[in-house]
């Protein structure tokens, strides 16, 4: 951590400031979980190949909602696979130690943070969290986790017609969904608190980005918001990026040009030293 970072954190520390996290998928990434956006996500339905950005919609869940659900219960073996990464647990232990003053809004939808510790009341799923199923009518906008006879799927095999049967909306007995934000939906507070996490980029006085692209809506709105609020923004990335350039050019923002792994558990024990 040089110099200037540390001295924004030793601010932030002595006035008792508010910091709102947003991580993206290179805090996962170093957890081993891929990028499904990229070849990983590929997925065959008979002759044809679909996209991630094709499979993650409601319109394909409508068509093949067999096919959807498979591969989300792909793609959450490969993410249960994964355990918390020393980032993961640092920012749990910030959550613990200062309570209302962290906040986390996560693109991520592996729910690591959760399993690290992190306060599911301060953190932010705005993409929703792979382990969880909603009723697929909206009978009810309740989330319900995931049945627990229901495995993960190989990517080669098939989904299990008794699997299958399980995946139901526990009050109207009609399909369920994977609580997922699909690419053909839009952010809401009911189901996916985003005017929350909206409240907590507005309210903070440091605002971290972490891992993150800027593909996301929500959270390149969100630094925009804590920018204009007066946050001094700070982006952890090894790679050049949107949420950099907001650091640039805040009010004693900085870019870390490094991984989530290498600077948050400095930072955590610098916030509370």
């Amino acid at each position: 951590m040089d110099s200037a970072l540390a001295q924004l954190i030793v601010e932030t520390r002595d006035r008792g400031g508010r910091i709102t996290f947003v991580t993206g998928a290179g805090i996962s990434a170093e957890s081993g979980i891929p990028t499904f956006r990229g070849e990983e996500g590929y997925w065959t339905v008979g002759a044809r190949e679909y996209h991630p950005q094709e499979m993650a919609t409601q319109r394909t869940f409508r068509q093949l909602p067999r096919e959807v659900w498979h591969w989300y219960l792909y793609r959450r073996g490969v993410c249960r696979a994964a355990a918390p990464n020393v980032a993961h647990l640092a920012l749990a232990r910030l959550g613990e130690a200062l309570g209302e003053r962290v906040h986390v809004i996560t693109q991520n939808v592996d729910g690591l943070h959760l399993h690290a510790g992190q306060s599911p009341a301060r953190t932010y799923q705005v993409h929703g969290n792979i382990d969880f199923m909603r009723c697929a009518s909206a009978c009810s906008t309740a989330v319900d986790p995931l049945p627990p006879q229901v495995s993960h799927a190989t990517k080669g095999g098939a989904l299990a017609d008794e699997e299958y049967a399980l995946l139901r909306c526990p009050r109207c007995g009609g399909p369920s969904r994977p609580h997922i934000l699909w690419f053909d939906e839009c952010y809401d507070e009911t189901v996916y608190r985003a005017d929350s996490a909206m409240r907590a980029a507005s309210r903070c006085d440091l605002f971290i980005t972490v891992g993150a692209s800027g593909a996301a809506a929500l959270p390149m709105h969100a630094t925009a918001e804590a920018s204009n609020a007066g946050a001094a923004i700070v982006d952890i990335n090894p790679h050049d990026n949107p949420f950099a350039t907001f650091a640039r050019e805040s009010h004693r923002g900085h870019w870390a040009r490094s991984t989530a792994g290498a600077v948050l558990p400095a930072l955590v024990d610098r916030l509370l030293a």
